[in-house]
C-alpha cells in the first residue's frame, strides 16, 4: 500500500521521493485509490500558502500565486491533457484522427484557449472568493478534481489499445473504499472546523462533481469512443473550475 500511495503521489504531484525500478502497469492501476488522498495533500498545502500570504499579499497576487502554485505541484500534467483534449475534441475530424491529434505533442490553437480561459477563471474565481470559503476550497477543488478522475476511469472504456492511462483503466479495481473515505474525512474535517454551512456547499460542490464527470465522460465516449489519459487530465482540471466556481456562487446565497 505504501508503493501505490508513493506511486500515485509521483505520477500526480512534482514531489519525488524515491525512484522504484519495480514500477508497472498494475501498480500504477492500483495507485488510483490514493489520487483523492494526494489531492487533499495538495490542496492542503495551497490552503496553508493562502493563510500564510492572506495578510500581507493582495487578493490579485495571491490568486495569482495560486494559481502558479497549483500548476507547479502538478507539474502541469493535467492541462497539458486539457490542452490536447480541446485540441481533439473541437477538431470536427473523424474519431480516428480526433485520437491522432490528441497523441501529437504539438499544441493547437484550441489547446492554447482552453488553458487560458481556464487559469483565468481560475484566477478570477479564487480572485473573488469570500476569505471564510478559500481554504475549504481549495481543499476541495483538489481532491473531488481527483475524485472525479477516478469516476472517469472506472465508468468508461478506454479509447486507445495501449497508452498510459490504459493501465489505470485495466488494473484500478476497485477503489472506491480509500477515495470515499478521503472525501468524507475531508467532509468531517469541514464540518468541525468551517461549520455545518460550509460543509453542506463542500457536499453540493462534490455531488456536482460527480454529475459533471459522468456527463462529460458520456459526452467524450461518444466522440472518441472512450476516454483517454487526456481527457483524465481534462475532466480533473474542469471538475476544479467547477468546485470553486459552485463555493462563489454559494457566497451570493442569502443563507
Amino acid at each position: 500500500m505504501k508503493r501505490e500511495f508513493v506511486t500515485a503521489l509521483q505520477f500526480l504531484t512534482r514531489i519525488r521521493l524515491f525512484h522504484d525500478p519495480d514500477y508497472d502497469d498494475g501498480l500504477f492501476g492500483r495507485s488510483v485509490k490514493f489520487f483523492p488522498l494526494v489531492g487533499l495533500l495538495a490542496g492542503s498545502l495551497m490552503a496553508f500558502v493562502a493563510v500564510l500570504t492572506g495578510g500581507w499579499l493582495s487578493g490579485t497576487v495571491r490568486s495569482t500565486l495560486l494559481v502558479t502554485l497549483s500548476v507547479f505541484i502538478t507539474g502541469a500534467l493535467h492541462c497539458d491533457g486539457l490542452m490536447d483534449s480541446a485540441d481533439g475534441l473541437f477538431s470536427g475530424r473523424s474519431r480516428e484522427r480526433m485520437l491522432e491529434i490528441m497523441k501529437d505533442s504539438r499544441v493547437g490553437s484550441f489547446g492554447v484557449i482552453a488553458i487560458f480561459l481556464l487559469l483565468l477563471w481560475k484566477w478570477a474565481l479564487l480572485n473573488d472568493l469570500p476569505e471564510s470559503l478559500l481554504a475549504p476550497a481549495l481543499i476541495s477543488m483538489m481532491t473531488f478534481g481527483r475524485f472525479a478522475m477516478i469516476l472517469a476511469i472506472l465508468r468508461f472504456p478506454y479509447a486507445r489499445p495501449e497508452g498510459m492511462g490504459k493501465a489505470f483503466a485495466l488494473h484500478a479495481g476497485t477503489p472506491w473504499g480509500p477515495a470515499l473515505a478521503t472525501v468524507l474525512a475531508l467532509l468531517a474535517v469541514i464540518r468541525l472546523v468551517n461549520g455545518p454551512l460550509v460543509c453542506a456547499i463542500a457536499i453540493v460542490a462534490a455531488l456536482a462533481a460527480v454529475v459533471f464527470a459522468w456527463r462529460f465522460g458520456h459526452w467524450v465516449t461518444g466522440k472518441l469512443g472512450g476516454m483517454t489519459g487526456d481527457t483524465y487530465g481534462a475532466v480533473t482540471e474542469l471538475t476544479e473550475l467547477l468546485v470553486l466556481a459552485v463555493f462563489l456562487l454559494s457566497s451570493y446565497v442569502k443563507w
